[in-house]
């Protein structure tokens, strides 16, 4: 699998705006959430994000899934996971169609990106432990596994000195549940070239 990534970062306009508004309006007690679909092209040694693609999240009403995250993510990774704006699960339907779709522009769906705000800043006191960034936590290593995608995109957001900063970082799976992901190198395309 390739280790670079292309990427041109106003494909991720649409993404950075909804990440924002999501930032700007969580709480506490209900963190931000933000997940896309990202299609593009496997290019000799690279991997091209292309398009950025939504989805709805059925975190909080498909039954399946509700005992998933019971019997499985929250025993694994703590009961914050029963907050149901925690976690994103695609409904499955349009991910057939997003794929479809791709598949009939050329593109292939290469994996996710989603946002990790910096909830060690801004969550509730008792969840501030674990230190947030875009690096892949636990629980995004059991999913990266799980997904098996070749892309695992993370936008990091924080707030210094009243202004939004972030940082992205992209992820291969790991090989095997518990393990680390590998760093995948991000190449952003320059304005105007």
């Amino acid at each position: 699998m390739p280790d670079t990534v292309l990427l041109d970062m106003s494909v991720l306009a649409d993404f950075f705006g909804d990440s924002v508004r999501e930032y700007e309006s969580c709480t506490p007690e209900l963190p931000p959430r933000c997940w896309a679909i990202l299609l593009g092209r496997f290019v000799e040694d690279a991997m091209s994000v292309e398009r950025v693609r939504f989805a709805r999240n059925i975190r909080e009403s498909d039954g399946d899934v509700l005992q998933e995250f019971q019997s499985t993510i929250i025993p694994l990774f703590g009961a914050c996971y029963s907050n149901g704006r925690r976690g994103f699960w695609c409904e499955p339907k349009e991910l057939l169609r997003i794929t479809r779709e791709a598949e009939a522009e050329g593109l292939e769906v290469l994996g996710s990106i989603h946002l990790h705000p910096d909830w060690h800043r801004i969550g509730p006191p008792h969840e501030r432990g674990l230190r947030v960034s875009q690096e892949p936590t636990p629980m995004d290593r059991h999913l990266f596994c799980g997904s098996g995608w070749p892309l695992n995109m993370i936008l990091y957001l924080e707030r210094r000195e009243g202004r939004l900063h972030h940082s992205l970082g992209a992820w291969a799976p790991p090989s095997e549940s518990g393990a680390s992901c590998r760093p995948l190198a991000l190449r952003l395309t320059v304005p105007g070239s």
